[in-house]
């Protein structure tokens, strides 16, 4: 690296070049991780920036992503209240303390944080680099004026974190350092943040042209003449394809764009089924020396919109099947190890979801990075308010000074990702009223996304009391795609006054007439649900901790809802069985109650995927069948009760069924053939603990858990429905019980527990692995009920 570095210097400052050794292998840019060992406290402490003098050894040694509000515990006093599932916030300190070899002393030193929540601030050597409000912002400081070198000189990293104010969100944000942190090590010629761009203007099965957009930074104080070279590798890690351009001069403190395309012959394009990626370096050279290298992920892809037909991808017009998800992954808060959302996409997936609206910020890079290789179609979304407030303390203090930025170093970081198709500047932004400031700040915020970004059409969640307006006043058709929330024949009519309009559905119901109105109308592009997934926060009041708002619960159960919704989306054949019973509300304790019940879905729940009803006498229940096959047959204990066909407006097969215990059984067939089955079978008491976990190895990084799915069964091995046993855990070899979780929206347990009380017969215990061999044991049990364990290996990264 001396050797490197004296190359560098000397092409930059005119004097003799040394060539390096042939064959010699050297590591130009650096990134390293610097997630492990922070000291950590909650409160605010004087002095605390101070690197010299600040005793932090009695505070708490941990790893970050780290999420300090997640660990509760749960009160209807805490001040963010609902919105943020009545956990805790205030102010909490990081601290940091790690050394630099001296061989590094003459090159730039950055630290980026993929997300601070909130109102964060970062000093280096008691030196002050700066405060970013916004929570869900990928921001770096550099570090090289204030660092010290070598292996006995220790530098000290603090950062503090605020978010005392609240009410600040309307969900749960979570609190802390709650993504990664890096450190990037480059020479003083170097590739800028956000600076390669990579995309594919022209696509086909035969040829592919990319373009690598590369800005260059001269860091150093004298002008110095670079090239970029620009390497194109496939899967497989195989070099397909390589350009350089001429070098060209930088000044001192100065910078250079450059851009190179290349065809290439016969690519595999990204798609829904198939996401190929390719992998781009750049590479600034300097008198024939690498001095930086930077590589991204790409997917060759077509994506784009047209106002008749809607949206197109690699030639092919469907339909985008899309929920929306907030970012908090339950039991972990903010901060998400991957194999959750792993996990969570892939339930996703398999009720045809093809498409996630980050709802309503910017997501983890990891998550897009995820996306990317699953499959599936991302709107990037930025801002929940701009200048008018949603709650007392939110974004809306910050958005005038902050917004612009915050919107470009998203789009930088992000655009490279083949999944992402659509951008957005807010969701159900107050501002609109006013039409004129609501139209200048779209308009500014518009210009950014296409400055960064020109492949990119943008949208916005549009939606007030007179959501027309938005149309009349011009504010609509600022955008690129107009979207709307709830107002399917609104935006259809939209569409049909002006057929230039392209549209889809930003956020919608579960219900029918809503997925009616996307499939039988050419121009609707898709649309977003409210939600995927259930999530903690927007509580209206206690003891409420989480919204009922998903088609899937908090531990990946798929509600009846999300069955309805497979039996509509999926391509592959589907049938489900549920009962509807109209059950009637509890009394209404508080007029505050009574206020939101119908708004956020507190009545009680009306379907009910079993055949265990509380009422065991003769009675008749309204059984539901989802289905898209063309015709099903309902079979109560072997007796057949009919069947039924496929109903034009995918309205569900209902028939009258007079109870008996036993079992109810569809089969739903094609032409005849059948092609799905479904059966419940009446629950009897409980008598064991069953687990399935659906990883057999997990490692010891913060990305890889094992989900160990819970249930209580009954002799037979059918759940029961009404268990809610209080479940005990224990771990055994090397791993640890991470958290523990259930679908119930009142419990107030902590998730960092060994014990969950089973609720509709199911929790979950996540595990992580402390070393990278040997066997984890979970072991489970319950007063009365026979227990389970389960093995998961212990496995190397």
């Amino acid at each position: 690296m001396k050797r490197l570095l004296a190359l560098i210097l000397s092409a930059v400052a005119g004097w003799p070049v040394l060539l390096p050794t042939a064959g010699a292998a050297e590591q130009i840019r650096l990134q390293i991780p610097l997630d492990a060992g922070w000291r950590f406290s909650r409160g605010d402490f004087a002095g605390a920036d101070n690197a010299a003098f600040f005793d932090d050894s009695a505070w708490r040694v941990l790893d970050v992503p780290h999420d300090w509000s997640i660990e509760g515990p749960f009160d209807p006093q805490n001040p963010a209240a609902g919105a943020g599932a009545f956990l805790p916030a205030g102010v909490g300190w990081y601290r940091k303390h790690f050394t630099l070899p001296a061989e590094d002393s003459g090159r730039k030193v950055f630290v980026e944080f993929d997300g601070v929540m909130a109102n964060s601030d970062v000093w280096i050597n008691s030196a002050h680099l700066g405060r970013r409000p916004f929570g869900y912002a990928t921001f770096r400081y550099e570090l090289t004026p204030h660092l010290k070198f070598g292996p006995n000189a220790a530098n000290v990293l603090a950062v503090r974190v605020n978010d005392a104010d609240q009410p600040a969100s309307r969900w749960y944000s979570g609190a802390g350092i709650y993504r990664h942190v890096r450190l990037i090590v480059v020479n003083p010629v170097h590739i800028d943040q956000g600076g390669l761009f990579v995309s594919t203007p022209q696509v086909s099965a035969e040829q592919a042209l990319v373009r690598v957009q590369t800005q260059v930074v001269n860091q150093s104080g004298a002008a110095c003449a670079a090239s970029v070279q620009v390497e194109i590798f496939d899967e497989q890690g195989r070099s397909v394809g390589t350009a350089e351009s001429a070098a060209q001069p930088i000044a001192a403190r100065g910078s250079a764009a450059y851009q190179l395309e290349l065809s290439l012959p016969n690519p595999r394009r990204w798609d829904l089924d198939q996401p190929h990626l390719y992998s781009a370096v750049s590479r600034v050279r300097i008198a024939g020396a690498t001095v930086d290298d930077c590589q991204s992920a790409f997917g060759i892809r077509d994506a784009h919109f047209e106002p008749a037909t809607g949206f197109w991808l690699n030639g092919r017009n469907l339909k985008l099947k899309g929920v929306c998800l907030h970012a908090d992954g339950s039991a972990f808060g903010a901060a998400v190890p991957l194999d959750v959302w792993e996990r969570r996409l892939k339930i996703l997936k398999n009720l045809g979801v093809n498409a996630i609206r980050t709802a309503h910020n910017p997501p983890a890079p990891e998550f897009l990075d995820l996306c990317d290789r699953m499959g599936f179609l991302v709107m990037d979304e930025m801002f929940d308010c701009w200048t008018v407030a949603k709650e007392i303390a939110d974004y809306h203090l910050f958005f005038e000074d902050w917004s612009k930025l915050d919107t470009r170093d998203t789009v930088r970081r992000d655009r490279n990702h083949p999944s992402i198709i659509l951008y957005s500047a807010g969701n159900e932004i107050h501002d609109t009223p006013n039409a004129e400031l609501s139209k200048r700040i779209l308009a500014g915020l518009v210009a950014v996304f296409h400055e960064n970004d020109p492949t990119r059409p943008v949208t916005q969640a549009l939606l007030r009391p007179n959501a027309t307006h938005d149309y009349d006043d011009g504010l609509a058709d600022l955008l690129d795609v107009i979207g709307t929330n709830y107002r399917d024949a609104e935006l259809l009519a939209a569409q049909a006054a002006k057929a230039t309009r392209i549209i889809v559905g930003t956020e919608n119901h579960f219900d029918r007439a809503g997925w009616l109105a996307m499939r039988d109308h050419a121009p609707y592009s898709g649309q977003f649900l409210w939600a995927g997934f259930d999530y903690l926060g927007e509580s209206p009041i206690w003891p409420l901790i989480s919204s009922a708002a998903g088609l899937v619960d908090r531990t990946g159960f798929v509600h009846p809802v999300g069955l309805e919704r497979q039996s509509w989306w999926s391509a592959q054949p589907v049938v489900h069985l549920v009962r509807r019973m109209h059950v009637a509300p509890p009394p209404v304790t508080s007029p505050e109650y009574a206020a939101v019940a119908d708004n956020y879905r507190l009545k009680p729940p009306e379907l009910f995927a079993d055949w265990t009803p509380t009422n065991a006498a003769p009675h008749e229940e309204n059984v539901e069948v989802y289905s898209n096959a063309e015709r099903v047959e309902l079979f109560l204990n072997g007796q057949s009760l009919g069947s039924e066909p496929l109903a034009a407006d995918a309205a569900p097969r209902t028939w009258k069924v007079p109870y008996a215990a036993g079992t109810l059984r569809a089969v739903a067939s094609n032409q005849g053939r059948t092609v799905a089955t479904d059966e419940l079978r009446t629950a009897g008491r409980p008598a064991r603990i069953a687990l399935a976990s659906d990883h057999g190895s997990v490692a010891p990084t913060f990305d890889a858990v094992a989900t160990v799915e819970v249930t209580v069964v009954d002799a037979a091995g059918v759940v029961v429905p009404n268990a809610n046993d209080p479940i005990s855990f224990q771990v055994s070899g090397p791993g640890v019980l991470a958290a523990v979780d259930s679908g119930d929206h009142t419990s107030h347990e902590p998730f960092q527990a060994a014990q969950r009380r089973a609720f509709e017969g199911r929790c979950v215990a996540l595990v992580k692995a402390s070393a990278a061999s040997g066997e984890i044991t979970l072991s489970a049990s319950a007063p009365g009920l026979a227990g389970a364990s389960i093995a998961i290996a212990a496995s190397a990264p």
